[in-house]
């Protein structure tokens, strides 16, 4: 059979073919039976996946991280599409494409990389012009700041998602500020840049879309301050100026309850706070409208967003 996508399966297909699966996990039910719970995925979106009656034998079978065959089904539960394996056996990496299964960014990596670096050039102080051209000259940083994605699931997570996320605050800073002079343009620019930059080390992209070691112990923005500061001893730090902008990286999510270690209390802070969660969700809101499948003018629930979505254009 022909490779369905993820995001054209419509509920009550046969399923027969490659997918990527991620963190199987044995579980037993209400009633004693044993299953395995994990995540299937292909570049077009990622669903729940179930494989009933399971025996500890075959999920030690699936890779933790990696290519399945899959014969099954598509059903929906609770208004969210999920395929059940009815056979599932591991397929080597090495037979198949990882860019059929790791979703990507729509838009050019290099352009988007160039402009951000042309925004950034812009940056007149000489102690954040200084400070960011340690991380722009760190190839391999750069590398992986254009590979990331934003996230695991709930915003920019394909492949340049950090870098697109990144790019669309910048670009929509440069339109806001000339709007408020009072702000510190530079300290705005520089702290956009440097906001996520510990989600390099955070995630894993390689494969399927997880958390490193660090990234779970620590967390991006704990990791972002750690490579702010190492990249600061390699010149003469301004510390009024480091703490602003640190400040910017501890207060960007907004809210404790968000995992903000503090709240902002600059206006650059609030601006960049506000940003971050703009785009996040606005991405968030287009990539669950356009990638959930099926007919409905309606999406299911989104947790996350704490509403369906309503998906019929009505003015073209």
């Amino acid at each position: 059979m022909a490779h369905i996508f993820i995001n054209e399966i419509q509920p009550g297909a046969t399923i027969d073919g490659i997918y990527m699966i991620s963190q199987p996990i044995l579980r037993s039910t209400t009633r004693g039976d044993l299953y395995i719970a994990m995540f299937v995925s292909d570049k077009s979106g990622r669903v729940n996946g179930r494989i009933w009656q399971a025996t500890e034998q075959l999920c030690n079978s699936l890779p933790k991280e990696g290519f399945v065959h899959i014969k099954g089904r598509s059903e929906l539960y609770q208004n969210a599409m999920q395929i059940v394996g009815d056979r599932v056996t591991a397929v080597p990496a090495e037979k198949v494409d990882i860019n059929d299964y790791l979703p990507q960014t729509q838009k050019d990596i290099r352009k988007m990389f160039e402009e951000t670096v042309k925004i950034v050039s812009e940056i007149k102080n000489p102690f954040l012009k200084a400070l960011v051209g340690e991380f722009l000259k760190d190839k391999e940083l750069m590398k992986n700041f254009c590979k990331a994605p934003g996230g695991t699931a709930n915003h920019h997570s394909y492949i340049g998602g950090l870098l697109e996320h990144t790019n669309n605050m910048l670009n929509v800073a440069k339109a806001m500020l000339p709007f408020y002079p009072q702000l510190q343009s530079d300290l705005v620019l520089a702290g956009i840049f440097l906001h996520d930059m510990g989600k390099t080390e955070e995630l894993s992209y390689d494969m399927a879309f997880g958390y490193t070691d660090s990234g779970q112990l620590l967390g991006h923005i704990v990791l972002t301050i750690n490579m702010v500061e190492e990249k600061a001893a390699a010149i003469e730090v301004d510390k009024e100026i480091l703490e602003s902008l640190e400040h910017i990286i501890l207060s960007h999510h907004g809210e404790y309850e968000f995992g903000s270690p503090k709240l902002p209390m600059t206006a650059e802070a609030f601006l960049i706070s506000y940003l971050d969660n703009i785009d996040a969700k606005i991405n968030q809101v287009t990539e669950k409208i356009e990638n959930e499948p099926g007919e409905s003018n309606w999406t299911g629930f989104v947790k996350s967003l704490e509403s369906k979505l309503y998906r019929k254009k009505v003015v073209e």
